[in-house]
């Protein structure tokens, strides 16, 4: 196991441990609940039985009716109710549910207690309210508070309409069931109640199942919307309706649209205190929490709790993965989009968990997510902190700022120690240059060669080249390594036809300082060998190894037999293209090689060189004919490359070639 990756597990095990722990203990709750929130907010539409539920409200508008066209102040005569609840039986309604509380008698007499008592049995189908006192802890109530006789004995059912909110005070969940501390029958809730009263073969032992309860009897509530998802009438316009009804008018309201519905009816006006935060709205009815808990029954749709055992392998699965991959890839093209993908990775399954009903929770994810990253990110920055200088420290003199700052985005592009590799390689070396160092002082022969040597680094490093050595007046100098570069031939001819033009503008200068004309030859071969840092662990070169690399070294010196100042192989001038001069030299055969290579002159533009007539020479020579290629190549005229040939030794005939192996 290489060492990035047995980090990256272990960060990502501590980051699954740091995770969990803080889980474990609620920390992460009060976040978990605000994205759960927004997943509620975000999916939240109508299901397939919210049209079969109607809300009525005891709204401000309703309050501000029965003040001003019947004198009615709050709290209203409960015979005032009668006409709602007449007109649900009227529509036939499935079950009529009251989220109001009738604990005292009525301040109008008992009169008016009697009435609305008898609305509800003329109803038949009315689910009242009874007040459980449940705590936090979800134990059996020791305190309820039951209506009084002449509305909780004519109810079909009591129902508790108290209950628990989250630790943030918003309702996330409903208990449908509750107990009484000393009785074994459970107690409904007002929507749990509603669902039996008006659903035949309901009954409470089929809750538990249907409504996937915890052990303390809540239901994770699926909610629509906020009010209106479902049908939302006013208590005035039943009321107005019911009137108009009684006496021969057209209702506001038609009472068929209320068939087979179940109405569950609460407050909404500000002033009558029954507003409850819910995960779509921090002000909504309570009556908004039954109506979304009947809704959930009567359509399957309640979420469920991820099981524990799945959150603790998606939250070690994400730790491991952040850890792996973010000590895998480093530079910052790739670990921003990956930090970004593996945060965004729980909160995508937190979304497709909640589409197939499960809270899944995002928090445990997404810290272990982070804490991974940044563990990863310190480990990276630690060891790309030491690799980093390395690099500078083993190749800023002999690489390109450009070269060195791609190396550092992308240590893998280096590879430390040989690899075979085709390269470009040049050799150049000064004409004379050991008579021309004996005519200068020391100082200024240093001065003279540092200059020189600066010129022709400066055009190598700005091609790409990588620099390997000098050794007194001679450089040597390669291409598509330590990086990749497919134009690597092209970019060396680039560099030795710069080099030539530079030494040519600065030779006056040069011929002043040194008594001398300065001359350069290089010689360039193309092909495969050993490259990489070689020596020992206190001082090794980024050097090359191989026989492309002496076949440049020969065809440096072959220049003095020809006359010539660039010389490159056939391989290299095929690799460059078609954007430079090349003349054919003909095949030569150099000291350590038995077979001959094909050699051209790069550089001269022909100006001055019957270039033609050389070739006819050349030609001559290759068939066979060495004394009229003699004469021929002596024709050519002041060319320094003609008249070598022509006093060159060679082997002519088939097999023709230019033999330099005693040079």
């Amino acid at each position: 196991m290489t060492p990035a990756r047995r980090h990256g597990l272990l960060i990502g095990a501590a980051a699954t441990v740091l995770s969990l722990l803080l889980w474990s203990t609620g920390t992460l709750d009060g976040w978990e609940r605000t994205t759960w929130d927004w997943r509620v907010r975000l999916f939240a539409e109508p299901g397939p039985a919210t049209d079969d539920v109607v809300l009525v409200l005891l709204d401000q508008h309703s309050l501000d009716w029965a003040s001003e066209t019947m004198g009615l102040p709050w709290p209203w005569p409960r015979e005032v109710y009668g006409p709602i609840l007449d007109f649900c039986s009227r529509g036939g309604a499935r079950a009529v549910a009251f989220d109001v509380l009738y604990t005292e008698p009525s301040v109008y007499g008992v009169y008016d207690d009697q009435t609305l008592g008898e609305a509800i049995v003329r109803n038949g189908k009315f689910v009242g309210a009874r007040f459980l006192e449940i705590g936090p802890d979800r134990l059996p109530a020791d305190t309820v508070t039951e209506p009084i006789s002449e509305i909780g004995d004519a109810a079909e059912l009591l129902a508790n309409v108290s209950d628990q909110p989250d630790g943030d005070g918003i309702f996330r969940r409903a208990g449908l069931i509750a107990r009484i501390a000393g009785q074994e029958a459970p107690v409904p809730s007002l929507g749990a109640g509603a669902w039996l009263v008006g659903t035949d073969g309901a009954t409470l032992d089929a809750l538990p199942d249907l409504a996937r309860l915890s052990p303390d009897g809540t239901a994770l509530l699926r909610y629509r919307g906020g009010t209106d998802a479902f049908t939302t009438l006013t208590a005035a316009s039943l009321i107005q309706s019911e009137l108009r009804l009684l006496e021969g008018d057209e209702p506001t309201i038609d009472p068929e649209s209320l068939r087979d519905k179940y109405v569950l009816f609460g407050f909404s006006a500000p002033g009558l205190l029954d507003l409850r935060p819910t995960p779509v709205s921090r002000v909504s009815p309570g009556v908004l929490v039954h109506a979304t808990a009947l809704d959930n029954l009567l359509s399957d749709g309640f979420m469920s709790d991820a099981p524990v055992w799945l959150v603790i392998a998606g939250t070690a699965f994400m730790g491991l993965l952040a850890g792996l991959l973010v000590t895998a890839i480093t530079g910052t093209r790739h670990t921003v989009p990956l930090t970004i993908g593996l945060l965004i990775l729980p909160a995508a399954s937190g979304l497709v968990a909640y589409t197939t009903g499960w809270w899944a929770p995002v928090l445990p994810g997404t810290v272990t997510a982070a804490a991974a990253i940044f563990g990863g990110l310190v480990r990276n920055y630690a060891v790309e902190g030491r690799q980093r200088r390395f690099i500078k420290s083993a190749f800023q003199h002999y690489l390109s700022p450009a070269v060195i700052e791609k190396v550092l985005v992308d240590p893998d592009a280096l590879k430390l120690g040989g690899e075979r590799r085709e390269l470009t390689i040049m050799f150049s070396d000064l004409e004379g240059f050991t008579s021309l160092s004996e005519g200068l002082d020391p100082e200024a022969l240093t001065t003279l060669l540092n200059d020189y040597l600066t010129d022709m680094t400066d055009i190598i490093l700005e091609e790409g080249g990588t620099l390997d050595k000098y050794e007194g007046d001679a450089i040597l100098a390669f291409w598509n390594a330590p990086l990749d570069q497919p134009d690597h031939a092209e970019r060396a001819c680039r560099a030795a036809v710069r080099c030539q033009q530079k030494l040519a503008e600065r030779r006056p200068e040069f011929r002043e300082r040194s008594g001398k004309d300065m001359f350069a030859r290089i010689g360039m071969h193309t092909g495969v060998v050993i490259v990489g840092n070689m020596g020992s662990k206190q001082r090794f070169d980024y050097t090359v190894l191989g026989d492309a690399a002496n076949l440049a070294s020969r065809l440096e010196g072959a220049n003095k037999a020809f006359g010539s100042y660039v010389m490159v192989s056939e391989v290299t001038r095929d690799q460059a293209g078609d954007g430079f001069d090349f003349r054919a030299l003909g095949p030569i055969r150099v000291v350590g090689r038995k077979e001959a290579v094909e050699v051209f002159e790069l550089g001269s533009d022909g100006a001055n060189v019957d270039w033609e007539s050389f070739a006819e020479a050349l030609g001559v020579w290759r068939s066979g004919d060495a004394v009229r290629a003699k004469e021929m190549f002596s024709a050519v005229g002041s060319d320094p490359v003609s008249q070598a040939c022509a006093g060159m030794y060679g082997e002519t005939g088939e097999g023709a070639v230019w033999n330099l192996t005693s040079k």
